[in-house]
């Protein structure tokens, strides 16, 4: 087992897997921006390192800044956590020639799995069902127009480096493509410096459902059950519970075969996401791999129960798991929290909280870096808390969260919470009956 795991991270996810590491009696050390001295993933770290200024390419993408860390603290593994260097391989690469060990996979299933057009090839040659599209990378607008009349309208345009919904574009006919296909290479070249683009049918009014999983380093791999995470807005989730109540025991054990079967074709190690498209007649379609934990996992942790991060560092460390698949036993709930301001087209809302009081109660667990005194920074990701809950029924999980986001409060800047409360008591919602295109139609702002 590790000595001392260096969290090249930030926020709540580096105060969740300094959390674990204690638990397992492993140092931890943490690094940080000048903006982020305050907060409590350094306050809580055995060790903290300052490795820059506010701006991320200075310091939390900072590759040699990061190892310089690492061998002055003398750790012997690096944990990524999610967003950041989490997937990337250089990085992986790095940590391997150093002979600290990266808590992720290997920096060649990072790459075969990171690159979509590469991802979906690999997914067509394992046998797991893809959504039809273009083979490989497109290479103009008229390329792209003759294989969307081929596999007919609606299509859509992805960045093959893409996340987040940058670099894609929904096309409905003929005439909107060549303008739709300058404006997503425009922003996939800023945003990824690669203007690599794919084509793939649309399908209207899909579910997002992601299936994750764990594979050790002698090749066995398992699937710990399903996410439904289809409440997002601009492919961004805001909401994610487990099971999935479009679910039936038939989807669930050939969508959890295909994710079993994805993983061992690349021998994968670690924890990682096989993530779904699912139409409304419950046909699934391969859409991406996510090679590291992820925002939601703790989902996943509560239906299970199972603590993921300290999963992920058992199989760097060289244990075996044992290849079991899991079920859900209960159902569980989580609300991304953001300083942002519903209102206002979710703009990010930083600045320094006044009050602050989490949820608390049987079955409600919040993960969370902030306090009240605290400032929001405006240059990370807005996300502050997520407020997580857990039941024996859906129904449950619901009348639950409701409670606990009347008990979260937080003033001083704006948040997301209103926007949950008035979701919860949507009927529609409460019956599941959403898909990803749900919040284009529900109206969440206050009158």
């Amino acid at each position: 087992m590790f000595r001392k795991i260096l969290i090249a991270n930030r926020g709540e996810i580096a105060l969740r897997i300094i959390r674990t590491c204690k638990e397992m009696g492993i140092s931890t050390v943490a690094v940080y921006s000048t903006a982020d001295k305050e907060s409590l993933h350094v306050r809580f770290a055995d060790e903290a390192v300052c490795i820059g200024p506010p701006q991320s390419s200075e310091s939390y993408l900072s590759i040699p800044k990061i190892m310089a860390a690492a061998e002055i603290t003398a750790a012997d593994a690096i944990h990524p956590g999610y967003g950041f260097l989490a997937e990337n391989a250089d990085f992986a690469e790095v940590c391997n020639e150093y002979g600290i060990k990266f808590i992720g996979p290997t920096p060649e299933m990072i790459r075969k799995m990171g690159d979509k057009v590469t991802a979906k090839e690999t997914m067509i040659a394992a046998g797991v069902p893809v959504i039809p599209g273009s083979d490989g990378l497109v290479k103009d607008a008229n390329a792209g127009k003759k294989i969307a009349k081929e596999i007919g309208y609606p299509v859509i345009i992805k960045a093959t480096a893409g996340g987040g919904g940058k670099g894609m574009r929904i096309i409905w006919k003929d005439e909107e493509f060549e303008e739709q296909w300058a404006s997503a290479q425009r922003e996939a070249k800023a945003s990824f410096g690669n203007d690599g683009i794919y084509v793939e049918k649309f399908i209207e009014e899909p579910r997002h459902i992601e299936f994750q999983v764990i594979g050790d380093q002698y090749g066995t791999v398992a699937h710990l059950s399903e996410r439904d995470c289809s409440i997002q807005r601009r492919h961004q989730k805001l909401l994610e519970e487990a099971p999935s109540p479009f679910m039936t025991k038939a989807l669930r054990k050939k969508m959890g075969d295909a994710a079993v079967k994805a993983g061992k074709y690349i021998n994968y190690e670690g924890v990682g996401t096989i993530e779904f498209l699912v139409d409304k007649y419950r046909n699934f379609y391969f859409m991406e791999m996510n090679t590291r934990i992820q925002v939601e996992h703790p989902v996943t942790e509560e239906v299970i129960d199972h603590d993921l991060i300290k999963e992920q560092i058992k199989v760097a460390a060289g244990e075996k798991i044992s290849g079991k698949n899991f079920e859900p036993q209960l159902y569980a709930m989580e609300c991304r929290i953001n300083a942002e301001d519903p209102n206002n087209d979710f703009r990010p809302s930083p600045g320094k909280i006044h009050s602050f009081h989490s949820s608390k109660g049987h079955g409600v667990r919040v993960d969370t870096h902030v306090y009240a005194g605290y400032t929001v920074p405006p240059y990370y990701d807005s996300m502050i808390a997520k407020l997580i809950c857990k039941a024996q029924t859906r129904e449950e999980v619901i009348k639950k969260m409701q409670r606990a986001l009347d008990e979260f409060i937080v003033e001083g800047v704006k948040t997301t919470v209103p926007f949950h409360q008035k979701l919860l008591k949507d009927k529609n919602f409460q019956e599941g009956n959403f898909h990803t295109g749900f919040l284009s139609t529900f109206d969440y702002k206050d009158k």
